[in-house]
């Protein structure tokens, strides 16, 4: 993983490296139950080189809590590594470029489930979904792995009327995890 984090801080695949303070290839365990995926950094990412540190990443933080677990029991990634500027949606070019590295993130840790954030990260790592809205709260799957899309904890910070939603989403990863395990 510290070579993958290397080759990340060295990309100049796209443009969004131009403007990068640093690059947040993702942080947490190695081995994890979940990996989180949004996706791309803020400006306070851009600054810590950390996955949501904002008040998205305190959100996130309480809902991982909010189903046993705590940031270091679970990886958190973005799609693409580098900020957007003015935190716009990444476009496809940079998409395709970053989308290598998660590839390899997900082998590298190989997590018993992914729950995708918002819409870009989820039609990244399921091509058919045509809204968040239309696939959240299912299970789908992405390279034999479960993967549940909810929404991004930003938007739940806008629309704080969808948490009763994600909500949802939690708990039925939270069901998944606890069926997989032993007894």
């Amino acid at each position: 993983m510290k070579e993958l984090a290397e080759e990340i801080a060295s990309c100049k695949a796209c443009r969004l490296c131009e403007h990068r303070r640093q690059v947040v290839p993702g942080e947490g365990a190695l081995d994890p139950p979940i990996l989180f995926v949004g996706e791309g950094p803020g400006e306070e990412e851009d600054k810590s080189g950390r996955p949501f540190v904002g008040r998205a990443g305190q959100l996130l933080d309480k809902m991982i809590q909010a189903i046993g677990l705590s940031r270091e029991h679970v990886f958190i990634a973005n799609v693409v590594k580098c900020r957007p500027p003015q935190n716009r949606t990444p476009e496809a070019g940079e998409i395709r470029a970053c989308l290598p590295f998660l590839k390899r993130q997900i082998e590298l840790i190989a997590p018993r489930m992914i729950c995708t954030l918002g819409a870009p990260a989820t039609r990244t790592l399921l091509p058919d979904a045509t809204s968040i809205s239309r696939v959240r709260g299912q299970t789908r799957e992405y390279d034999g792995i479960p993967l549940i899309p909810t929404y991004h904890p930003a938007f739940l910070l806008r629309k704080p009327e969808f948490k009763r939603d994600a909500w949802e989403d939690l708990k039925k990863m939270q069901a998944l995890l606890q069926r997989g395990q032993p007894e």
